[in-house]
């Protein structure tokens, strides 16, 4: 049985659980509910009771009916369970589960609104200190239940001994690496409309490539291109477009949108930047080593999982992002690595890499 939170169309928790699908194809698959179309085999993909409520279509609603919910799973003769955990789904237990029912946790993180609000802004309001000072001695208890534990990097493996209070092995998630360095020149893979719009792009651009949303800090791309001099293409979608667009306009160096790019524009983009520019402090963080394996540069994050994946001298630089002078400095340090090292590093993070080291964790099952 594979377990995992919610099933969204898209994402990188979604990757991952996509990815153990594949190496347990036979498995059975429950979730919370299912907003992806076709991604999995609906007769194989279970939802819980929340997925025929007007709940699924909020996560804070839903959110204090999640625990119970995931205590009372039907067992349909199961002996052991892969969870794929970001918030609670580390809780699951199925209703008359044998002696000896093996339990293997994959931890994204552990819920960062419940315990690092310093870390996702939805945690830091009132009512969400409140429900997170009642859920935590739960989330606790319930992770210290028989289980084995792996994290998706070393930052989480801290994170998850200090909260929890349980040790676990570090299993980085997989990066489409081999897909991405599969195809030389993805340009050659877009869409007429999309090569017109690739040719339009100026060259050396800096670029900064993820979810238009507050705590990426793409507007610390802008800073950075506006210390090195150089022209900056955002590529993404999400609620800080407007924002993001008001900065572009009072930037000191041309900034262009690349708004919901397909992954071979994506690909393309990593391939033909000066600079790929990474500010968010991420549990792992998967772009910054899809970069990588296209040959670009990174400069990332010093704190988090890019601390892990990213290698000052080699495939890029790390900074704190706090003033002009560092990043520009970072940005040159960064672009004067080799691109045999970056797509050597990427190979680390690939999804082969990945299943080896999963199925040496959970064995056969």
């Amino acid at each position: 049985m594979l377990v995992h939170e919610w099933v969204a169309q898209s994402g990188g928790s979604e990757n991952v659980f996509q990815a153990l699908h594949d190496i347990y194809p036979d498995a059975d698959l429950v979730c919370l509910w299912n907003d992806s179309t076709g991604r999995f085999d609906e007769g194989r993909l279970k939802q819980t009771w929340l997925s025929r409520t007007p709940l699924r279509r909020s996560k804070a609603l839903a959110l204090p009916f999640m625990p119970a919910t995931w205590r009372r799973l039907a067992n349909e003769g199961y002996d052991w369970a892969l969870i794929s955990s970001h918030l609670f789904a580390h809780h699951a237990h199925f209703v008359g589960q044998p002696a000896g029912f093996r339990r293997y946790v994959y931890v994204h993180t552990p819920a960062r609104y419940i315990w690092n609000p310093e870390l996702d802004g939805r945690g830091t309001s009132l009512p969400a200190r409140a429900v997170a000072a009642a859920l935590k001695p739960l989330d606790r208890r319930r992770a210290q239940e028989p289980a084995s534990y792996a994290a998706n990097s070393a930052f989480v493996q801290a994170r998850i001994r200090e909260a929890w209070r349980v040790e676990s092995q570090v299993i980085f998630p997989p990066v489409e690496v081999e897909a991405i360095q599969a195809v030389d020149d993805w340009r050659t893979r877009l869409t007429d409309a999309e090569q017109e719009v690739l040719d339009s792009l100026p060259e050396g651009f800096v670029l900064g490539a993820s979810r238009f949303i507050p705590y990426k800090r793409l507007d610390l791309v802008i800073k950075t291109a506006e210390a090195a001099g150089r022209p900056v293409v955002l590529a993404g979608k999400g609620p800080e477009l407007e924002s993001l667009q008001a900065a572009a306009r009072d930037a000191s160096v041309p900034v262009h949108f690349v708004l919901a790019p397909s992954g071979p524009m994506l690909w393309a983009l990593y391939q033909q930047t000066a600079l790929y520019v990474f500010p968010a402090i991420e549990d792992f963080g998967i772009m910054p080593v899809e970069a990588m394996a296209a040959g670009a540069p990174v400069l990332a994050q010093s704190v988090g999982g890019t601390a892990e994946s990213v290698v000052p001298g080699r495939t890029g630089a790390l900074i704190p992002f706090v003033s002009p002078a560092e990043m520009a400095a970072g940005a040159e340090a960064a672009m004067d690595t080799t691109r045999v090292e970056r797509v050597s590093r990427a190979q680390d993070f690939s999804r082969r890499r990945f299943e080896e080291r999963i199925t040496d964790w959970v064995g056969a099952a």
